[in-house]
């Protein structure tokens, strides 16, 4: 709570300005209720006329319209401060998650950090919009009503004093159980969330393999713990209420009992004080009992808070960049002593000694679970590695900026992906660049015909994910991006993985063409796109354990030779 206080007080015009409208609304209560008393005595004790009280009665009109306007502007200050902070925290996240290291990235559900981007955000809208104002008001209010009440009568004002204290002190437990019991539900909340979105993506998946009903169950459960763990909530909400409501009626029954026996048996006060006093300690009571109200509302967002933060503080890979070179063409990439671990899987590579000049095409080989996509990652900057350097062009590449880096490397995968938009946006991602560029890009990437034979073109709309097109024509979108982009540095992960003959064929053709200005780094495991590079690195266990050419390591290398003949009697069955 002393975090979320803080970023309400940083908000200085606001949060002060509540103070003012606490001053404004507690004047008035009290002119509410002297004009009320004032009305009731005059017309049925004094016997005055209703013309003689009717100044009153407009005044009394006018009071109620000034609270209901102070209500309104503090209940409106407190949703301004939630949106601002609200819109904080998800830009934090944001950048936290974009931030994340590709492993980091990987790590948990899709939906869990969802849920904490909208859901748990959205749980401190209460604090700010019910709490923050309601503390204020009860700040100040009560205490201006208390100084009115010792000027009028001072034993009821020591009877306001002793039992006032209650409300608070059981805000204080209630508030420790509700958030806890915010905190579980938060959790059951992001299982769901979780489960759910895991469950729709491999929906087809669960199909073919008849485990859709188990996971039916599992998403069942997860939605009746959530709806537990609210319940929960909403019990203790009820109990604090009727706890709240019990310590208000029998403090407000103790003065009016003091107070009737004061006026009627002793005759120790007048009936416009009693009266007075009796109109404005229901007020008085009835701020606390909204302020225990509104911290429990707190709480629940403490809670959020507290899941908020332990997503910001967990420890990331982030590449740490420069702010200071500019990437400059030709690139030459030295791999100084390379080393890179997964905490989880044990697996490392060790040692990774090799130069990639520029213009250069190299392979990185090796069979599965050797290191090659991991060594990839590392080069692209997208893991940073444990030991070692990577050299750019003589410089470290952590000297570089990021933004700058990034705009000069491509990165195709086995399955790029695809937004839902057209082609024309999926192909510049971004870069803005004139229709005419794009079709020189898409041409070269040999999808051109295709697209110029759709209806719409290149205003085409493609679902999400890429949903509509095959394997092959995902690739050759991704390769009209690096046309476009024109990069210093190309990166392929096994780009031929699934595709056809002919599509193959062309994707060859495209990256001898990008190679004529670029650095081309493939993971390989066909034979076709080994022969192609001038350059392999072979990894084994995650060390290089040799280098050269095709030629150089089939007669020299028994290891790369047994993976190329074992390829190739593959390949002509």
């Amino acid at each position: 709570m002393k975090t979320l206080q803080k970023l309400a007080k940083a908000q200085k015009g606001r949060y002060y300005s509540l103070f003012v409208l606490a001053i404004m609304f507690g004047a008035a209560v009290i002119m509410q209720a002297y004009l009320i008393v004032s009305i009731v005595d005059g017309l049925f004790l004094n016997q005055r006329t209703f013309e003689e009280v009717i100044l009153f009665l407009l005044l009394l009109l006018g009071v109620f319209m000034v609270r209901a306007v102070l209500s309104y502007w503090s209940g409106k200050i407190g949703l301004n401060m939630a949106a601002e902070v609200k819109a904080d925290f998800r830009k934090r996240l944001l950048q936290a998650y974009s931030g994340q290291s590709l492993i980091e990235s990987y790590t948990g559900q899709s939906g869990e950090k969802v849920s904490v981007m909208m859901d748990a955000v959205d749980e401190l809208d209460s604090f700010y919009s019910k709490y923050v104002p309601q503390r204020i008001l009860t700040t100040v209010a009560p205490i201006m009503l208390l100084v009115v009440v010792f000027t009028q009568h001072v034993y009821s004002g020591l009877i306001i004093l002793l039992t006032a204290p209650f409300i608070p002190l059981f805000m204080i437990i209630i508030g420790k159980i509700t958030q806890q019991k915010s905190e579980e539900k938060l959790d059951s909340l992001t299982a769901f969330s979780g489960r759910f979105l895991d469950t729709l993506q491999g929906l087809v998946s669960l199909k073919l393999y008849g485990r859709s009903k188990h996971y039916k169950e599992m998403i069942r459960h997860s939605s009746l713990d959530f709806r537990d763990a609210t319940m929960k909530i909403l019990k203790v909400a009820f109990t604090s209420s009727l706890m709240l409501e019990f310590i208000s009626m029998l403090s407000i029954g103790l003065v009016a009992l003091e107070l009737g026996l004061r006026l009627v048996v002793f005759n120790e006060i007048s009936f416009f004080a009693a009266f007075f006093i009796l109109l404005l300690v229901p007020e008085f009571f009835n701020m606390l009992k909204e302020l225990g109200s509104a911290f429990h509302a707190g709480r629940s967002s403490t809670g959020a808070a507290s899941k908020i933060e332990q997503e910001l503080s967990k420890e990331d890979c982030i590449t740490k960049w420069g702010n200071g070179s500019m990437l400059k063409q030709p690139v030459s990439i030295e791999l100084k002593n390379i080393g890179f671990e997964y905490d989880s899987k044990g697996f490392a590579l060790k040692n990774i000694q090799a130069n990639i000049p520029p213009k250069s095409q190299v392979a990185i080989v090796g069979k599965s679970g050797s290191g090659k996509t991991t060594l990839l990652h590392v080069i692209a900057g997208l893991l940073e590695p444990s030991a070692g350097d990577v050299i750019v062009n003589g410089r470290l590449r952590s000297e570089y900026r990021e933004q700058d880096w990034f705009r000069h490397i491509s990165y195709i995968t086995q399955h790029p992906y695809l937004f839902a938009g057209s082609i024309a946006e999926n192909i510049a991602l971004g870069i803005d660049a004139t229709r005419e560029e794009i079709k020189v890009a898409a041409k070269k990437a040999g999808i051109s015909e295709l697209v110029e034979s759709l209806s719409l073109s290149y205003d085409t709309p493609i679902g999400e994910g890429g949903r509509g097109l095959s394997g092959g024509e995902k690739q050759r979108i991704a390769l009209a991006r690096a046309f476009l982009k024109k990069p210093l540095v190309v990166l392929f992960d096994e780009p031929t993985t699934g595709l056809d003959l002919f599509t193959e064929q062309l994707l060859h053709q495209s990256i001898r063409e990008l190679a004529e200005t670029s650095t081309i780094i493939t993971v390989a495991h066909r034979i076709q796109t080994i022969k192609e590079a001038g350059h392999i690195l072979f990894l084994k266990h995650g060390a290089l354990v040799a280098q050269g050419t095709h030629d150089q390591l089939k007669a020299s290398v028994s290891a790369y030779q047994e993976l190329f003949s074992k390829q190739g009697r593959e390949e002509q069955k």
